[in-house]
């Protein structure tokens, strides 16, 4: 990358704004979904039907946290040490005030025992030990769906800690008195393993095809009946019942009332048909993705899943699971073959035509590495003619570039520096004027975005920065003025964990709001 001699350019991109209820438009969240509702929104009270999952304790505990979000919740008073003006943190007026919805009082509960999952988790193969806990939650929705008339909107999973514990790929079980179940300690997945397309049914072997983690599974499940979930710790509705051994919470949560807009975000995102909110002044014709690349698990030859992350200008995103094969080209770097990113980008196109009626005028397409011939080549040929693809590269920087503001202040969020006319550092994190604050350990990195290709003519680099200050606000698993990444790479990881999960097979396009 050649520099110009040039003083180096600094802009300061605007903060983007979002539109609520009514076409009114507000740059937070919080402030927008108080004074105008949801975009889009119900115009009378909708009741969400919801289905909760848990032991006998954890179970009871939900109908009293649920009637208190139903209230106002306000943000406790600073301690001694705080500024008395925490812009960051906003009351919760209630969740029917906010977001026109409540829950229905007829709530569908489901019960597991504490000892069923306590031996369950005991199995001594750690992939079997987790498929049998996620088991004892999926089997009691399968059979309500089997076995009763009542719709379910969204299911909570209320989980002890003992999930947490135990149900992770790193957990440890020392001490806890292992049995044995049907394999052994040192099973593993067979060396020949087919790739995902030729599993058909979960078959005992197929559980090595799952990572054992309780989340990744659960969501990988629920993608293939169609169902959305929220994982919630009986820690989280009622800290101040788990103290440890000096009399302390065993957990420190945010407060309460932020709990509870983060919660009421993603119910509602996860039961209505729109988003809660959605940019505003956004080019029309324009769709977004992100390419996302996951090593298969236990794979002998290293194969990885691809996929790509699907957002409209309306917010709301898709996900569409691509083929597995050898895409791992370096230790960072991962390359699609011609036929399959051919085929890839063609899902993507026909399910923008199916919502608009026409092909995008632009296409980006959000990656963390470059994009190489044979790729560009695919995705080209997959276009129609009047649809300009953009490849751009967006990267987390180490902290080798740092600006400050007079002298030691961290920059504004939106502070870019120009580097040519492709190559920018972009600070999607830094001080907010509308909060009075900088959220951060520390002094914030840059991203170093790059547009790499475009089949039409070159975007501004202005307009590529702007677009994605606005992808860093379309979260709705969580109610936050803005995060450090934009949505089509933010969730990049988290979506690839789960995709690659051996039980996901047969969801291969599936709405964006099953994977958070």
């Amino acid at each position: 990358m050649e520099l110009s001699e040039k003083t180096l350019e600094i802009l300061y991109i605007e903060e983007p704004p979002l539109e609520f209820g009514h076409g009114q438009v507000c740059d937070h969240p919080k402030d927008g979904l108080f004074l105008y509702g949801p975009h889009e929104g119900p115009k009378r009270t909708r009741q969400i039907s919801v289905g909760v999952i848990g032991t006998e304790f954890g179970v009871d505990l939900f109908p009293n946290w649920a009637a208190g979000i139903g209230k106002f919740l306000p943000v406790p008073p600073p301690g001694k040490t705080e500024k008395k003006n925490r812009l960051h943190l906003s009351d919760f007026p209630g969740l029917e005030e906010t977001f026109g919805i409540s829950v229905d009082p007829g709530i569908v509960f489901k019960k597991v025992t504490h000892k069923e999952l306590d031996e369950a988790t005991r199995t001594i193969n750690h992939h079997e030990a987790v498929k049998k806990a996620v088991d004892l939650y999926v089997d009691q929705i399968e059979r309500h769906i089997r076995n009763e008339e009542h719709p379910v909107n969204v299911w909570i999973l209320v989980l002890p800690e003992l999930i947490f514990e135990r149900c992770k790929p790193q957990s440890k079980r020392s001490g806890l008195g292992l049995v044995k179940g049907s394999f052994g300690k040192k099973q593993k997945a067979r060396v020949d393993l087919p790739l995902l397309e030729d599993v058909v049914d979960q078959t005992e072997e197929a559980i090595f095809e799952d990572v054992p983690d309780f989340h990744r599974q659960v969501k990988a499940r629920l993608l293939k009946i169609g169902h959305t979930s929220q994982l919630m710790r009986e820690t989280t509705l009622a800290p101040d019942k788990f103290k440890n051994n000096a009399g302390y919470n065993v957990r420190k949560l945010q407060d309460p009332a932020t709990v509870a807009w983060n919660f009421a975000t993603g119910l509602y995102y996860k039961t209505q048909p729109k988003p809660p909110w959605r940019l505003s002044h956004i080019r029309p014709g324009v769709c977004y993705i992100g390419l996302v690349f996951k090593v298969l698990p236990n794979h002998p030859q290293a194969h990885a899943c691809c996929a790509a992350q699907m957002f409209l200008s309306e917010g709301d995103g898709v996900v569409f699971r691509g083929a597995n094969g050898p895409w791992k080209t370096g230790k960072y770097e991962f390359h699609l073959k011609a036929p399959e990113a051919k085929s890839l980008i063609a899902m993507v196109l026909e399910t923008y035509k199916e919502k608009h009626g026409a092909p995008p005028k632009e296409l980006f397409i959000h990656g963390r590495t470059k994009l190489n011939d044979e790729e560009w080549a695919a995705f080209q040929e997959a276009a129609p003619k009047g649809t300009n693809i953009v490849g751009v590269r967006i990267k987390t920087t180490g902290g080798d570039v740092k600006l400050f503001r007079d002298g030691d202040y961290p920059v504004l969020r939106g502070t870019a520096m120009i580097l040519n006319e492709t190559n920018a550092y972009l600070w999607s994190s830094g001080f907010l004027p509308r909060l009075d604050t900088y959220i951060g350990p520390e002094t914030p990195n840059p991203l170093f975005i790059t547009i790499l290709r475009s089949t039409g003519e070159m975007p501004a680099l202005r307009t590529v920065l702007r677009d994605i200050m606005g992808l860093t606000k379309i979260n709705y698993n969580a109610c936050n003025y803005n995060d450090g990444l934009p949505v089509t790479v933010r969730f990049a990881d988290k979506v690839g964990d789960i995709l690659v999960m051996g039980s996901a097979k047969g969801a291969e396009r599936q709405p964006f709001k099953f994977y958070i």
